[in-house]
């Protein structure tokens, strides 16, 4: 196992846990369920989501097996039928309206096991969640080609003129029937809403009227695959047609392995609407140059060409130096996808030299850190709060709208507010535009706690501001309150001269500080006081409205006192 665990790491992988059937159902369902369950060890291993020629045991097996050099890579090849004799499908024109994309191969003389018809379903069932992101860009039929007869037509119909057996099912029903019947199961009812409300239903028919499936819902009954399967017809229908060719090969390159001629696919012709016509599978391989200093750069080693190469083969990618060593000719088989950039190159060449392996090196560039002026300043003053007694409160930077707005007797269009498009709650409307409701939420939470309650925040508040990139600018503001039997008005004009007297500003008109009696709709008439410093009006400070105190579910009197630090920087 630690072996195991040691080689899935060396080749990027990850060995979750190791466990039994047994050990997954008492964990979940309690030990009496598991009683009978199988011990047979399971690996779990976790493949990267752009892996999809790892999904199955096939391909991780083939993978591994070419990273320890037991192996070599084998060659897929698509073996085109003499004329007239190999299998078409046809793509009428009606499709277009639901999924109009559909691509077509066969696996001829293959030989199943129990297991490899397992892990065969499993791909597919891994593909469909994956790649066709829930079967809603690609759909994938298997079908067993000796029980119909070619040439195939995928079209589209009303669903009350398709009619036929589905997998599994003891009778004929209806399309819309087929909707209604699966309604309810757990596995298919998700996939359901991709066609329900289409006017035409996609479908395949065989040359003899057979349905072989309803993409992408359910295959016939008629068709359907077995351990004595011999000849297998596989296709993919969707509305991405380069997800729909991925699809398609990463299937036959890892079940071909099993046919009589190993590694060979069956090609098919697929006709168009339009009457052009375009065989497939693709299975592509093209070439890519790399500079082996690019690799050697990008990953901090000193590998030479040859090497490097030889690391590349090893993924699956093979590789050989040309032009005395000036570069690297990659050849990219058609079950690595996901190899789109020279960077996706440059990744396997380190999963493959080992990233324990790269020396770890001090970067080249010197720079010194420093801290934000804004934030250095809010840090200072936050422990000085503190020690002034008050309590640090964290608040949401969204709230609602009421909260910010009829809360504080204020209209909400007047505030400058930015609002959020598609709110998840009632809670996350909008951006505060201002500290104060947050810190009397947080007082309305605490009404257990003894008096006098003293808290404060220093925080940045969104308002809306047309002259900015993005539409909007934040503001650092201070807020602090105090909640007690009596209003405290004088404890919270005293923690504004002490913020004050922290940063250095006097209390006089020319350079310092002064505050001027004003009014706000939030706090109590004739006592609330607007705080001017360098010039300009930083923020109000006074005792609050009884109706505010109310709407915020508090009992006793309050002061408040929220200033802009901006300024101060």
């Amino acid at each position: 196992d630690e072996e195991f665990n040691e080689l899935c790491f060396e080749f990027g992988l990850e060995l979750d846990e190791i466990t039994s059937e047994k050990d997954i159902i008492s964990k979940e369902k309690g030990e009496d369920k598991a009683k009978g369950a199988s011990d047979t060890v399971l690996y779990k291993i976790d493949v990267p989501a752009n892996r999809y020629d790892l999904l199955c045991l096939e391909g991780l097996v083939r993978g591994l097996q070419v990273f320890k050099e037991r192996i070599n890579l084998p060659r897929y090849e698509k073996i085109i039928p003499a004329e007239g004799e190999g299998q078409r499908l046809i793509i009428t024109e009606k499709t277009v309206q639901v999924r109009p994309h559909a691509v077509a191969a066969v696996l001829r003389n293959i030989t199943f096991t129990k297991e490899r018809y397992d892990s065969f379903i499993d791909l597919q069932e891994k593909l469909h969640q994956n790649i066709c992101r829930r079967r809603a860009l690609v759909a994938i039929g298997t079908h067993d080609l000796d029980t119909i007869s070619g040439p195939f037509t995928y079209t589209a119909k009303a669903p009350s003129e398709i009619k036929f057996k589905p997998l599994n099912q003891s009778q004929e029903y209806t399309a819309s029937q087929i909707m209604d019947l699966y309604r309810t199961d757990s596995h298919l009812r998700h996939y359901l809403h991709l066609i329900e409300n289409k006017p035409l239903y996609p479908v395949i028919y065989d040359s003899n009227g057979v349905v072989l499936s309803m993409p992408p819902i359910i295959n016939g009954d008629h068709t359907k695959i077995s351990i004595n399967t011999k000849n297998v017809f596989i296709e993919c229908t969707g509305t991405d047609i380069t997800k729909a060719k991925i699809v398609l090969d990463i299937i036959v390159t890892m079940f071909s392995e099993y046919c009589e001629k190993p590694f060979s696919v069956e090609a098919v012709e697929v006709i168009y609407p339009n009457g052009k016509t375009h065989i497939y599978p693709e299975l592509a391989y093209r070439k890519e140059k790399v500079k082996p200093e690019l690799i050697n750069k990008k990953i901090g080693i000193s590998e030479t060409p040859s090497s490097l190469a030889k690391l590349l083969s090893r993924m699956c990618l093979k590789s050989h130096v040309i032009g005395n060593g000036n570069n690297i000719e990659i050849e990219i088989p058609p079950t690595r996808a996901d190899i789109i950039h020279a960077c996706d190159i440059v990744e396997d060449a380190a999963i493959a030299y080992g990233y324990n392996n790269i020396q770890m090196a001090i970067p080249k560039t010197y720079t010194i850190a420093n801290q934000l002026p804004l934030n250095k300043l809010t840090e200072l003053l936050r422990l000085d709060l503190a020690a002034a007694g008050f309590t640090e409160a964290l608040t949401f930077a969204l709230c609602s709208q009421e909260d910010i707005a009829d809360k504080l007797g204020m209209d909400i269009s007047a505030t400058k507010a930015v609002r959020i498009a598609n709110p998840k709650t009632a809670e996350f409307q909008v951006a505060r535009t201002t500290l104060l409701p947050g810190l009397l939420k947080t007082l309305a939470a605490n009404r257990k706690m003894p008096l006098p309650l003293k808290l404060f925040e220093i925080s940045d508040i969104v308002v809306k501001d047309p002259n900015t990139d993005v539409g909007a600018r934040n503001y650092r503001h201070f807020c602090a309150v105090y909640y007690n039997k009596s209003p405290g008005f004088e404890i919270i004009h005293g923690l504004l001269d002490r913020v004050m007297q922290l940063l250095e500003v006097p209390p006089n008109e020319e350079n310092g500080y002064t505050i001027k009696a004003a009014e706000g709709s939030a706090f109590f008439p004739g006592r609330c006081a607007e705080v001017f410093a360098k010039g300009q009006s930083i923020g109000k400070l006074g005792v609050l409205h009884p109706d505010v105190i109310t709407k915020f579910e508090l009992t006793m009197p309050c002061s408040a006192l929220e200033i802009n630090i901006e300024p101060f920087v």
